[in-house]
């Protein structure tokens, strides 16, 4: 089997953001049309069938693929922010990551009760961010029982931490190791 040709656009940097961490950069991906539009289209594909009414993105590289996912599927988009960005009132989850910690906030009116919504970032390495998502967005009355994403590192068990949670889990490329 060929490799996936998204593979050309995801550049490696060792020792980034700390001695010992491998950072997977997408910026190639996202500055070349044709593989941002493959991309997308395939991280929306499974959802087309039965779309979900809005999608939600991590900042920051979870909004660009989240939008365009939210756009090919007809949806609305909810962002799920870094502290301090929301000027309405918002709940804020605190989580754990692979090099430190974080926060993520949403707006409290940004869903109701019972919409379906689909969790989109470009990458799961721990899980603690898209599992602090998913349990937000779960505490204003969501139904989130699926994420796409662009990269897992199953090394990490992020994705386990998610299945685990009841998401179905659909990535488009798996980097084993750290």
């Amino acid at each position: 089997m060929p490799a996936d040709p998204l593979l050309d656009h995801i550049r490696s940097v060792p020792d980034y953001p700390k001695k010992g961490v491998l950072f997977r950069d997408i910026t190639p991906l996202l500055g070349h049309s044709r593989a941002l539009r493959d991309a997308c289209w395939r991280m929306a594909s499974p959802f087309e069938l039965n779309p979900p009414e809005l999608v939600a993105g991590i900042e920051a590289r979870g909004f660009i693929l989240g939008g365009i996912v939210a756009h090919l599927l007809g949806a609305g988009f909810i962002p799920i922010r870094k502290p301090g960005k929301l000027p309405s009132k918002s709940v804020s989850r605190e989580y754990a990551l692979e090099y430190g910690s974080g926060t993520l906030e949403l707006h409290q009116d940004c869903v109701k009760k019972g919409q379906r919504v689909l969790l989109v970032d470009d990458l799961v390495a721990t899980g603690g961010s898209a599992e602090a998502a998913v349990l937000l967005l779960r505490s204003l009355g969501a139904v989130v029982d699926a994420g796409s994403f662009l990269i897992d590192l199953p090394d990490l068990g992020g994705k386990r931490k998610l299945e685990s949670l009841g998401l179905a889990f659909h990535a488009l490329l798996s980097f084993p190791g750290a």
